[in-house]
C-alpha cells in the first residue's frame, strides 16, 4: 500500500528522536505511521491542535504528564501531500 502522505523529518528532529526515551520513541513512531496514512490532520491525538492556519503547522501531545512530550509539523505542500516534523520533545522546549 502507497503512503498518502510523505512525512520527512528534519535532521534536528532525527536528533532529538534518538535521544528520547524508548516508550516516546514508539509513540512517535506511531504518530509518524498516522502522518503518513492519515495527512496533517490528527484528531485523535491528545492535545492535537492547529498552531497556525497561515503556515500550516499543527501539534499533538505524544505523551501527557511530567514531563509532557510534544510534536510540531508543517504541511509544506498541500497538493503534493508533504509534510515536515520539526520538533519532537519536551513541552517545555517546544518552539510556540
Amino acid at each position: 500500500m502507497q503512503n498518502a502522505w510523505d512525512v520527512g523529518l528534519t535532521r534536528k528532529v532525527e536528533k532529538q528522536i534518538k535521544a528520547l526515551p524508548e516508550s516516546i520513541r514508539i509513540k512517535t513512531k506511531a504518530l509518524m505511521d498516522d502522518l503518513l496514512e492519515k495527512g496533517y490532520m490528527q484528531p485523535s491525538w491528545p492535545g492535537f491542535s492547529t498552531l497556525s492556519r497561515i503556515n500550516m503547522t499543527f501539534h499533538c501531545h505524544i505523551k501527557n504528564g511530567k514531563p509532557t512530550y510534544v510534536a510540531c509539523w508543517q504541511v509544506i505542500n498541500k497538493q503534493s501531500k508533504k509534510i515536515e516534523v520539526y520538533y519532537v520533545g519536551t513541552h517545555e522546549n517546544a518552539p510556540y
